[in-house]
């Protein structure tokens, strides 16, 4: 082997191994996982002694956040195994333990239209609270939300799309 040919293959292995740095932020998703599901109960805590005082209104809205914190755990979800499985490391899973479906299934195009029907599903619970809430804020600001939701919806259907287009 030249010395050029050894160069670049010590380079080539540090950079291959170099994708162990994602393993932490990985394992930093499910940090924020847990902060979520903290978040979660306190939300539940709150509402538990006010739910035969509220209106029908209010607990709709409430269960719109608690609804909206479940999808965004299940994208960190989604996001923290099939990243670490693409990107990482399969990961190696005896053979009685329970697994996913999707685990392993997901390439990095379906995890980007995975993360971004999530991100529709949750700006359209925004803006159902928002729409809920019409009275409370201004037509400006309404006209603000509908679009950026629309974005999100256009450019959602856009990737995928694309990835259709790839596919084939």
């Amino acid at each position: 082997m030249t010395q050029k040919n050894k160069i670049e293959w010590s380079l080539e292995r540090l950079m291959y191994a170099s994708r162990w740095l994602l393993a932490p932020v990985y394992f930093g998703m499910s940090l924020a996982l847990l902060a979520l599901c903290v978040k979660f109960f306190q939300e539940l805590y709150h509402f538990f002694p006010l739910v035969l005082k509220v209106d029908e209104s209010q607990l709709i809205l409430k269960l719109l956040t608690l609804i909206d914190l479940t999808l965004i755990a299940s994208l960190v979800i989604i996001v923290m195994f099939s990243g670490y499985e693409n990107f990482v490391s399969q990961m190696d899973l005896v053979e009685d333990t329970e697994k996913l479906d999707w685990l392993g299934k997901h390439d990095y195009g379906a995890l980007k239209i995975k993360v971004s029907t999530s991100i529709v599903a949750i700006s359209a619970i925004h803006l159902l609270k928002i729409f809920m809430n019409v009275q409370t804020t201004d037509d400006d600001k309404i006209m603000w939300y509908v679009l950026i939701h629309l974005t999100f919806v256009i450019s959602a259907l856009f990737m995928a799309y694309l990835d259709k287009l790839t596919k084939h």
